[in-house]
């Protein structure tokens, strides 16, 4: 009954939430004790990955799910990807955090997003983006004491953090944002 409550209020909360959302690093922020360079990640076949092999690009970070609204965003930032992969990286870190939306195994993920999209930019292991059980990584995106500036914790399925040349984290974008908008081809071009 619980799982049941849960459930309906984080499909209620997506529902609501701003899908436009846009948070900037103000000016004059303060330094952050972290960085993305800190961190290590499993790839969804397993292996560590250093995100510290980033260094020098900007990094999207996207969490993901196959059985979503926004799922067709995969195509849009494979595009993406393709076009700029010499100077950004885009990661996708599958969750089922919103309304079960991602239940499939590390395998069965890997597979759909290949596939159905032809997803070839990097995408890591399932992991929790909310919650007691959320992930470092997305503890570090979404606390100020850690990154800086940014108390934003992902509002539905396909929020995007871009993170900076120095593995600073720089803006924060919710699930309607998509690589051709405005807003955000402006905060690339900083």
């Amino acid at each position: 009954m619980l799982k049941l409550i849960f459930m309906l209020s984080t499909l209620i909360s997506g529902l609501f939430a701003d899908k436009k959302e846009i948070k900037v690093r103000p000016e004059g922020s303060e330094v952050a004790k972290q960085s993305l360079y800190d961190f290590k990640m499993k790839s969804l076949d397993g292996k560590e990955v250093d995100l510290s092999k980033y260094k020098g690009k900007k990094v999207i970070i996207l969490n993901t799910a196959s059985e979503c609204g926004y799922t067709p965003q995969y195509a849009d930032w494979e595009g993406f990807y393709e076009k700029n992969k010499a100077n950004v990286e885009v990661l996708g870190f599958p969750a089922n955090d919103f309304g079960g939306q991602e239940p499939g195994s590390n395998a069965e993920i890997a597979t759909f997003c290949k596939k159905n999209f032809g997803v070839s930019f990097p995408m890591f292991e399932k992991i929790q983006v909310l919650g007691s059980g959320q992930h470092p990584l997305y503890k570090w995106l979404s606390t100020k004491s850690l990154n800086g500036w940014n108390d934003k914790a992902p509002t539905w399925n396909f929020c995007k953090y871009l993170i900076n040349e120095q593995g600073e984290l720089v803006n924060f974008f919710a699930s309607g944002v998509k690589p051709g908008s405005r807003e955000f081809q402006a905060a690339l071009a900083k």
